[in-house]
């Protein structure tokens, strides 16, 4: 009998996470089935449970796939050469998060999934990995800022990075719910933040 390729593996994989973000997106996490996945993918329960064994190995599976994803684009902006400024790179990457949040976008599902992390230990520690990934590498970006003269010697780049973290989840509350920030704008705040820090400093 001829092995399985991985290509058609991976292509189950996503069948599988498609149909659950199209169900997880229409009727919500918790009022999807597992019953609702399998209509959707056109798959039996034995070929579903084949790759995953419950409902919360695929919402895992599903923000491993969208978070992975943003935060190679992430490291990517933080790496580049020359460095970005702080108000460039916050709008590339609301830029991006855009892009994953239309109507079928996956990260519609990010606060269902942050709600579900509150009661769901395995989810919240998964959750709590990639928010101290996407931390760590803020942290890094501000390091950068500071070897390159831009902030002084003594920055708390730890403490920068959480509190850099903490705008992108505010800017997808309000793109998914308000509908009224864009990342244009998003750049023009953080000009003016900076603007006003600066002139504090020098006061």
């Amino acid at each position: 009998m001829p092995r399985v390729s991985e290509e058609h593996l991976e292509r189950r994989r996503r069948q599988i996470l498609d149909a659950a973000r199209v169900c997880f997106i229409r009727k919500g996490i918790h009022a999807t089935s597992m019953q609702d996945i399998f209509a959707e993918s056109g798959l039996s329960a034995g070929a579903v449970y084949r790759y995953y064994k419950s409902k919360n190995e695929i919402i895992e599976a599903n923000i491993s796939t969208v978070v992975g994803d943003l935060h190679a684009f992430f490291r990517r902006l933080v790496d580049s050469d020359p460095l970005l400024p702080v108000d460039e790179l916050i709008e590339r990457f609301a830029s991006k998060v855009v892009s994953l949040s239309g109507p079928d976008g996956p990260l519609r599902l990010a606060p269902a999934a942050w709600s579900l992390a509150m009661h769901e230990p395995e989810i919240a520690a998964y959750m709590a990995d990639n928010i101290t990934g996407i931390r760590e590498t803020w942290t890094r970006y501000m390091r950068r800022l500071v070897d390159a003269g831009l902030l002084p010697p003594e920055t708390d780049v730890v403490a920068a990075g959480k509190t850099l973290f903490a705008i992108l989840p505010g800017f997808v509350l309000q793109r998914l719910l308000t509908k009224d920030v864009s990342p244009e704008e998003l750049r023009r705040g953080m000009r003016a933040l900076c603007r006003e820090s600066m002139l504090t400093l020098t006061a």
